[in-house]
């Protein structure tokens, strides 16, 4: 699995508050609508610059907050194909995989927004093109890469009825 695109610098203690904003939390039953209004708070107009395959980087404690399993699910469904960040809020971490959002832990103070980066998710590589930098990080575990290439928990249960033990 190689994901590649343009990357978008967000910092340190992202919550789900940010990545939702509160005010438009009433528009969960209708993600089409939910998610034109991503990170709208601190990264006004974002849903209408990213591109279909773009990154989002990360520092520390990505997703922190409420549980809310509509953030990694809007951030997908805005385009971006992956976040990479220095840590993970656990929920959220979780969440995002069984939305089929790559999350990939790795640290990213190096990269800095449009570099365009290119993540062989499998290999555990990360490639930025932009600075000709390589990286390495830790895999994630085989039923994590079978649900992301499944696009998500909900499609790979209904092909393989359940999980592998």
């Amino acid at each position: 699995m190689v994901i590649k695109g343009s990357s978008w610098r967000f910092g340190n203690n992202i919550s789900t508050d940010h990545i939702i904003p509160g005010r438009f939390y009433h528009l969960r039953s209708n993600l089409d609508e939910l998610k034109k209004h991503v990170f709208d708070d601190i990264a006004p107009g974002f849903y209408n610059k990213i591109k279909k395959g773009d990154i989002i980087v990360a520092g520390n404690n990505f997703g922190l907050g409420s549980s809310r399993e509509h953030a990694p699910l809007i951030i997908k469904m805005a385009g971006i194909d992956a976040i990479v960040a220095n840590s993970f809020a656990r929920i959220f971490y979780r969440n995002a995989i069984n939305v089929g959002l790559a999350a990939i832990i790795c640290n990213m103070d190096d990269t800095e927004e449009g570099d365009v980066l290119e993540i062989k998710v499998d290999e555990g590589l990360l490639y930025n093109a932009t600075k000709g930098i390589e990286k390495k990080f830790s895999p994630l575990p085989p039923i994590m890469m079978d649900i992301l290439k499944e696009q998500g928990l909900h499609n790979y249960i209904i092909k393989h009825g359940g999980f592998r033990v």
